[in-house]
């Protein structure tokens, strides 16, 4: 058993204590992939994978069927981080159910597909492991480097389809996965907040973006490429969005609200000439193993963890500022980051941030 592993097991039996349990059935994609460090439970995408994972006050357990199992201990090396892998024929369908109710007899059992259980390890996994740090930063990199990658190949003529499959095909040649992916050409950067690619083809400038994931960790950003030198007007309010965005990075630090840290990246919009903009789009929050935990709003409760990542998107009708980040105890560590872009250096407090410029090509 790994350092990684053996803290998230003592948050698990904590909780269990807590709610006076006996054990905790987790199958979900989310948190079978910050249990295991990074592994994958499923075969096609979505909320529930194929093999769950029974934590007790003693064992661990892994339940699946005789299509995963395989896989699970060969690939997923479950064997190997001290889960015993139990596993019934595809076609017996209550293997699972009967399986359970022998190792937790007294029924007292949290699930993480219903009720509060879910919530309260949702939020064990906001306090990253140093492991997890260290990953999710070799995962930005990666992501960034093929973000930027694909902008430089975009070519005006291009359709909205074929930047995404540039995009696509570059992330998961890096195993990482899609999650979405967003590209807006011309007039759908302003019409659209979350423009899904069509056939419209580039004429003057692009807006691409998404979420992307690896070993369950999920990285979200933005980046623009234009092919026309950008007036004085719309460099200012590119720059402006990025200071808001710094904004809310600056003021997401450990044991602040997240409330405290939404206001102030509205009262920057207000202070930059903005106003109306903030009620236009969520403006993010915090990430991890979910496209985002949840959206920050002003009844949001709870306190920012050390070493929780964010990933906060404010936007100006015609651009967005998006990058993730983690909040850590003395300072902001960048996950994704201008790499192969124009870099623009923004000081909000004691924090000075490297944004990506726009990429203008001729």
């Amino acid at each position: 058993m790994n350092n990684e592993l053996r803290i998230k097991l003592e948050r698990v039996r904590a909780l269990m204590k807590n709610e006076a349990l006996d054990g905790i059935y987790i199958k979900g994609q989310d948190n079978f992939a910050w249990l295991t460090c990074g592994g994958r439970n499923y075969v096609g995408m979505g909320a529930v994978g194929n093999c769950g994972l029974l934590v007790t006050s003693d064992s661990l357990y892994a339940i699946t069927n005789n299509i995963e199992a395989p896989r699970m201990i060969n690939e997923e090396k479950l064997e190997e981080l001290g889960f015993k892998v139990l596993f019934g024929l595809w076609h017996d369908n209550s293997f699972e159910k009967r399986t359970l109710d022998e190792l937790v007899p007294s029924k007292k059992l949290g699930l993480d597909t219903s009720g509060d259980i879910s919530k309260k390890l949702q939020l064990l996994r906001f306090s990253l492991t140093a492991e997890e740090v260290e990953r999710y930063q070799e995962i930005g990199k990666d992501a960034s480097i093929c973000m930027e990658e694909s902008a430089m190949e975009i070519k005006v003529g291009m359709s909205e389809y074929e930047i995404a499959g540039i995009i696509m095909g570059k992330m998961e040649a890096k195993g990482l996965e899609i999650l979405s992916c967003m590209v807006a050409a011309d007039e759908r950067i302003s019409l659209y907040r979350h423009a899904l690619p069509t056939s419209k083809k580039v004429e003057r400038r692009v807006q691409i973006g998404g979420n992307f994931r690896r070993n369950g960790l999920v990285i979200c950003l933005t980046r623009y490429v234009w092919f026309y030198e950008p007036t004085e007007k719309e460099k200012k309010q590119y720059y402006d969005n990025q200071v808001i965005d710094c904004t809310y990075m600056a003021a997401s630090r450990p044991g602040e609200s997240f409330v405290s840290a939404l206001e102030k990246g509205k009262a920057k919009y207000t202070e930059l000439g903005y106003d109306g903009e903030f009620d236009k789009h969520h403006q993010g929050g915090p990430i991890g193993y979910q496209g985002r935990d949840y959206r920050v709003g002003f009844d949001t409760p709870g306190l920012i963890a050390e070493n929780q990542a964010f990933c906060w998107n404010p936007s100006i009708t015609g651009t967005k500022s998006e990058d993730t980040v983690i909040a850590a105890k003395d300072k902001i560590i960048p996950v994704t980051r201008p790499v192969l872009f124009p870099k623009t250096t923004i000081k909000v407090g004691d924090f000075t941030f490297i944004r990506p410029g726009i990429l203008v090509r001729k």
